[in-house]
Formats: structure tokens, C-alpha cells, sequence
């Protein structure tokens, strides 16, 4: 396409400079495809005008013969750039049967200066630079060459002598990694950065998304921006509801509660992969960075350490020391492992054997993977803790990933948490725990996980006030987290403030309705208060949102409130099950504790001990054992547990 020079357009709030084939919006810098951009071009230039298809294609696509497809997700793209709402046409009119119309009025002026594709940073010590048309072609179905743009760049500058002197001082390469890097000027904050949100990178292409990669990278670049003291990132578990292709970024921002978001695009085709990313300050929208990057899917672990240094640098913090480090050089692996991620971050049972299979996979390829070992290992674990697999068999597999983890790294905070709650859960060794969660915390003292993880510990033994002092913090570092609210509730629960703790759950449920842990507290909370009623429906409510019942309150509501026969019938049924299934002992004798079964009740216990059931690391503080601990068998149990 014949393009007049130093030609920009201007529509709406938007700039199109067609030297530099830059499409801003005030400040912001929206980075397109070649042939995307292409498509807005023609677009602008027969404004007003019913534009066929077939024209629009043959304009674009030059020299090849693309479907119809191309065109529509051309103009898909555009559609999203621009803000439109599904159904919306404020830009580009769809003409049924013909083509497209661009209807915004269009103003056109000329560029003052010929220097448009030079960028330097704050101290005009660097520039980046950026492709162009003859340096990338956009047809994804095709295996794409891409140039280097650092010679480009020398190309240019030699062919225009009089800029020599300049370019000189402000040429900058990357290497010979062959890095193509668009970034924006790193401009000065006025007030510290403190807190940080990576949201899922969206689909360039919703058809062709892949949902494992997109939450992969954000993963990988908050895992390189954790572990210093100087800024809180929030966990891949409050931003992974942020998945949707309309979210907004600063609204996300201003629900997670921080001061800045990192957001971005990326699309995958065959070898390749494009990410596009943006740093954006809270209040007020401002753009602190942004890069573009077109690479082999094979440097996406040095594009990883691209953006997490150019975001350190635009809020002038120091990285904690996990910038260089890359958990494995090998991408099928990594691949393996973002979808193993991916899949237990859902929740549910079915994806967290699903997640099993992918961590294996990764550790096949490369048997020094220790963040795929510790995928392993709390996924392991979480099936024994929610008693979807037998204990004997969780947590010794639990146990051996979590080791082989931290003998390949033992710098991974996140291994020696999984340590903390595996000394806690299975073999009940209370300091052991704790030292481990402290070993965590030491590592990133900003983990709401680790914060959350020793709340579990102290609460359990009966150190209220400290739990719940933990449990504060985690709740600071990740305000959204559903578990960490509703854990709160419990702990308050049992240091004996059940009103506080309806109190605190309610929050969590306004925060989700739909979210199971919640009901649950609050069946245990209400039974507390003689509130039976309440009790059976909040359990019913766990139930039909999960499944199961973790912990069978309503059952132990209803022998309490006198319905002892339905109570009984609960009861047999369950002992049925486990004829045939694994079923918790100690959700067993906790209804024949309400049944005033004492016996059957102490003897399902013992055999809750014997498995190692995780549950019994409640029996300290649970106040439904409060009639038995008199009881010499069940004070032999609390002696045995070192309770």
C-alpha cells in the first residue's frame, strides 16, 4: 500500500501517525498487527463509505490469497481497540451482505517532524525500535521470518547522514537475541509504588485463545516481581477472575486495591508468539511503560525477564532476586506446567487430577523442574486435606514432591509453605510447621499464601490472637481471596467469637454468593448459637454449590435440633459409602458425637488418628468435642497429637 509520508489522522480520542504506523489514544500507545493497523488505514482514508469485502481483502493481502476469516477478526480486533461493547457499531458499521463502514469523522493533519521513530528513555540514554511493515508480515496461518530491527535501524540512520550525530547518542541494542522491544518513555512517578496487580494476558484473538498461556505468563511475571519488601504483587488467586476479554484494566486495579496493573495481549502461532504489555498507574490511568514483542515461543522466558525489568525500573524498585532465575530452560515443559497451573487454580476435584497429570508430564522432561514438583505437591495435597483421596496415599506423594522441590531450589518460598502444611496436616508436628511457614514468610514477607498458611497453624493450636493477626495480613496482601476471608470466620469461630465470625463470613459472601468454604463456617458458626435452622440450610447451601459436604454439619444440626431419626438415617448412609469409598473418620464420629454415640464417637476417632486424618488437627479447638474432654480416651488422643 502507497502510504502519503508524515500523514496523521485524527478521530474520536484517537491518533493514527502513518510514518510511524502508530495508533495512539492520548498518551497510550495501542499496539496492532501490520496488517490490522493496514485494515484501520483503509478504513479512516474511505470514511463514510461502504467499503465490500473483497476490496478491503484485496487491498490488504496484496500478495495472497487469505479466506474471509482474516478480514473478520481484523476487524474484531479493531472493534475491541476501540471500546466497543458487543453489538455496538459507534466506529465501524457492519453492512449486512456488503462490508464495513468507518463513521467516526476523521481529521487529517501533517507531522512537523521526520524523526518519528525514535524513542529515548528519561535520561536520553536509549533508544528501542520498533518493526515495521517490511519486518513482520501478519498472516497467522504462515510460518512468519521475522527481520531483526536493530539492523533496520542502522540501515535508516546511515541513509540519513544529517541524523548521525543524534543517533549515536541514542541507539540502543538488545543483543543478539534479536529482541524487537516498542517501549513507551519511562516517565517519573510522583509518589511510590507500592502495590502491583499482573492480570491475565488477553487473547489477541478470542477464537484462537489459550486460556493455560495467557494465565501462565501472568504467573511467570508475578513470580518475578514477588520476594522483595518493596512492592506487593497480588497472587495469581485474585487476579485469575480477570480473565474475561472485556475487563477492564483500571477497574480491576481498583478492586484489587493497588496503586498500578500490569495488562497485556498475547497471541501464539505455530513457533511464535506476540505480547503486547502495558503498566498503568491506578489513579488516574497514566502509562508508565509499555512493550511489544514478536519472538519464538522459544525466548519467552527472556521476554519474561524483559517486562518484569522494565516494570521494576518504571517504579524504581529493586527486583528480589528472581528476575534471572528461570524455574526451566525447557518450553514444552514450561507449556505442561502453566496447564497443570492453570487447572488447579479452578478448584474442583476433576481439574486438580487433571493438574496431576500435566506436573508429571513437565517433570518427564526436565526432572529438575522444581516448580513442576511443587505443583505435584499441593495438588496432592489439597485431595487429602478435602478427603478426595485417602491420606495414606496423599501425603506421602504430597511429601516426596514437596522434597524433591526444595533439594533443586530450596530459595522456593512457596516449597517450604507446601512443607509447612504437610508438617501440619499429616504428620502433626506443630513446630516443625511453624518453622517452615517462618522460612516462607522470610523468603517473600509478602505472601498472602504464607501468611494465610501460618494463620492455619496458629489457630489450630490454640494461638488466637496470633492467627488472627496473620490472618490480617493475608487478607491486606490479597483483599479478593475468597479462602483467606472465610478462614478468617473460622478462626474467630474458634477463639469463641461466633458473632464476629457470621459477621465476617457474611462478607465473604457478598464478596460470592457461590463460594462453598463460606456456607460451611457458617453451618459450624450457627450451631454454635443453638441456630439449627440456619445451620442445616447453610449446609445444604455448601452442599449444592460443591457437591459434598466437607465437614457434615447439617447432619449434626439436625440430631441437635431433635431430629435424631433423619440424623440416624444420615449417619448409615455414610457408613454405607464407605463400604465402598473414603470417607473422612472423623466426619463419622462427629455425628455420633451429636448423636450422644460416646463410644462410636471415640472409636471413629482412634481411627481418625490411625489414617491421619487432616481433620484431627481441629480436635483442639473444635467446640463440638467440648462433652468429651473429660474423657480419658480423648485426652490420650490430645496427649498423642502433642495438643
Amino acid at each position: 500500500m502507497n502510504e502519503p509520508k508524515l500523514q496523521i489522522y485524527e478521530f474520536d480520542r484517537f491518533r493514527v501517525d502513518v510514518s510511524k504506523r502508530l495508533l495512539t489514544k492520548g498518551e497510550e500507545r495501542i499496539p496492532l498487527t501490520p496488517k490490522v493497523f493496514d485494515t484501520l488505514l483503509y478504513l479512516i482514508r474511505h470514511g463514510g463509505k461502504v467499503i465490500e469485502k473483497d476490496e478491503l481483502m484485496r487491498e490488504i493481502w496484496t500478495d495472497s490469497v487469505v479466506e474471509e476469516n482474516n478480514l473478520n477478526q481484523n476487524i474484531s480486533i479493531l472493534r475491541r481497540v476501540f471500546g466497543e461493547k458487543p453489538g455496538e457499531q459507534r466506529f465501524i458499521v457492519t453492512v449486512a451482505g456488503h462490508g464495513y463502514r468507518f463513521v467516526p469523522e476523521v481529521r487529517s493533519i501533517l507531522s512537523l517532524s521526520g524523526i518519528a521513530d525514535i524513542e529515548t528513555d528519561e535520561t536520553g540514554s536509549k533508544i528501542e525500535a520498533r518493526k515495521t511493515e517490511d519486518q513482520i508480515t501478519n498472516d497467522a496461518a504462515q510460518d512468519i521470518d521475522v527481520k531483526n530491527p536493530i539492523q533496520d535501524r542502522k540501515i535508516k540512520i546511515q541513509n540519513r547522514k544529517w541524523l548521525a550525530g543524534f543517533a549515536l547518542l541514542s541507539v540502543f541494542a538488545l543483543g543478539a537475541s534479536g529482541f524487537y522491544l516498542r517501549s513507551s518513555n519511562d516517565k517519573s512517578i510522583d509518589t511510590p509504588i507500592k502495590t502491583i496487580a499482573v492480570l491475565p494476558f488477553k487473547p489477541l484473538v478470542v477464537e484462537n485463545r489459550n486460556e493455560a498461556l495467557e494465565f501462565g505468563l501472568a504467573d511467570s511475571l508475578i513470580s518475578k516481581l514477588s520476594g522483595g519488601e518493596e512492592i506487593v504483587v497480588r497472587p495469581l488467586s485474585a487476579i485469575r477472575r480477570y480473565n474475561s476479554v472485556e475487563q477492564d484494566s483500571l477497574t480491576a486495579a481498583r478492586e484489587l486495591g493497588v496503586e498500578s496493573v500490569l495488562d497485556g495481549t498475547i497471541q501464539n502461532w505455530g513457533d511464535r508468539i506476540r505480547i503486547s504489555a502495558k503498566l498503568l498507574r491506578s489513579s488516574d490511568g497514566k502509562q508508565l511503560w509499555a512493550g511489544q514483542f514478536d519472538e519464538k515461543f522459544t525466548d519467552i522466558f527472556a521476554v519474561q525477564d524483559v517486562i518484569a525489568e522494565k516494570v521494576a525500573a518504571a517504579l524504581k524498585i529493586r527486583l528480589g532476586g528472581n528476575e534471572k532465575k528461570h524455574p526451566t530452560e525447557n518450553v514444552e515443559a514450561y507449556q505442561l506446567y502453566m496447564k497443570g497451573r492453570y487447572h488447579l487454580a479452578k478448584g474442583t476435584p476433576p481439574d486438580t487430577r487433571t493438574s496431576i497429570s500435566y506436573f508429571q508430564q513437565a517433570i518427564e522432561i526436565d526432572p529438575g523442574y522444581a516448580r513442576a514438583y511443587l505443583g505435584l505437591s499441593q495438588a496432592y495435597g489439597v485431595l487429602g486435606i478435602f478427603g478426595e483421596m485417602p491420606t495414606a496415599e496423599a501425603f506421602p506423594k504430597a511429601r516426596a514432591a514437596e522434597q524433591k522441590a526444595l533439594e533443586i531450589d530450596d530459595t522456593l518460598g512457596e516449597a517450604h509453605a507446601a512443607r509447612c502444611m504437610g508438617l501440619f496436616w499429616s504428620d502433626w508436628d506443630w513446630h516443625a510447621a511453624e518453622k517452615e511457614c517462618l522460612r516462607a514468610l522470610e523468603i517473600n514477607p509478602n505472601s498472602a499464601d504464607s501468611h494465610g498458611y501460618y494463620a492455619i497453624v496458629l489457630s489450630n493450636t490454640g494461638r488466637h490472637a496470633e492467627a488472627l493477626a496473620q490472618a490480617k495480613r493475608a487478607r491486606e496482601l490479597n483483599p479478593l481471596d475468597l479462602g483467606i476471608s472465610a478462614l478468617e470466620g473460622q478462626y474467630l469461630l474458634h477463639a469463641g467469637r461466633a458473632d464476629e465470625a457470621l459477621i465476617q463470613l457474611q462478607k465473604t459472601s457478598e464478596l460470592e454468593p457461590k463460594f462453598p468454604l463460606s456456607h460451611l463456617f457458617a453451618a459450624s458458626a450457627y450451631i454454635e448459637k443453638g441456630m439449627f435452622a440456619e445451620a442445616i440450610a447453610e449446609s445444604r447451601k455448601e452442599f449444592e454449590l460443591s457437591g459434598r459436604n466437607d465437614i457434615p454439619f447439617g447432619t449434626y444440626a439436625l440430631a441437635k435440633s431433635g431430629k435424631r431419626d433423619e440424623a440416624r438415617a444420615a449417619l448409615q448412609e455414610l457408613l454405607d459409602v464407605s463400604a465402598t469409598k473414603y470417607v473422612p473418620p472423623y466426619n463419622i464420629a462427629l455425628i455420633c458425637n451429636a448423636l450422644e454415640m460416646r463410644n462410636d464417637a471415640l472409636g471413629w476417632l482412634e481411627k481418625a488418628y490411625e489414617q491421619r486424618d487432616p481433620k484431627m488437627t481441629f480436635l483442639k479447638v473444635e467446640p463440638k468435642w467440648n462433652n468429651l474432654r473429660n474423657e480419658p480416651r480423648f485426652i490420650s488422643l490430645m496427649n498423642r497429637m502433642k495438643l
